[in-house]
């Protein structure tokens, strides 16, 4: 079993930057990570995902373009690099683990997942 921190969240102008990271307890690389959000009064949606040994990498559309999923597997940590962000961003941002035995495999729907982390909150000012 592995625990997930996700920290970096915090308040931004629209059109600034933000880098989230998420810290795994255990070995990440035996985890395909994920990014999800939630916004108030929303259901969780899927922002990004890469797989085991990093490589492909898959986006929301909203995000695509502006938004980037990184690992290194040697920190057991995952990024996000939010850039050129707006209002409509403003959401708790949820990393997810899931155990997988394919290297090349990434998920985008919550339900894959086993593992979450609590979230940061990410608010960005018009």
């Amino acid at each position: 079993q592995v625990q997930v921190v996700e920290s970096g969240g915090g308040l931004v102008q629209a059109g600034g930057s933000l880098r989230l990271s998420c810290a795994a307890s255990g070995p990440s690389s035996n985890y395909a990570m994920g990014w999800f959000r939630q916004a108030p009064g929303k259901e969780r949606e899927f922002v990004a995902t890469i797989p085991r040994r990093g490589g492909s990498t898959y986006y929301a559309d909203s995000v695509k373009g502006r938004f980037t999923i990184s690992r290194d597997n040697a920190k057991n940590t995952v990024y996000l690099q939010m850039n050129s962000l707006k209002p409509g961003d403003t959401a708790v941002y949820y990393c997810a683990a899931r155990l997988s035995t394919a290297l090349s495999a990434a998920y985008r729907r919550p339900d894959d997942y086993n593992y979450w982390g609590q979230g940061t909150q990410v608010t960005v000012s018009s």
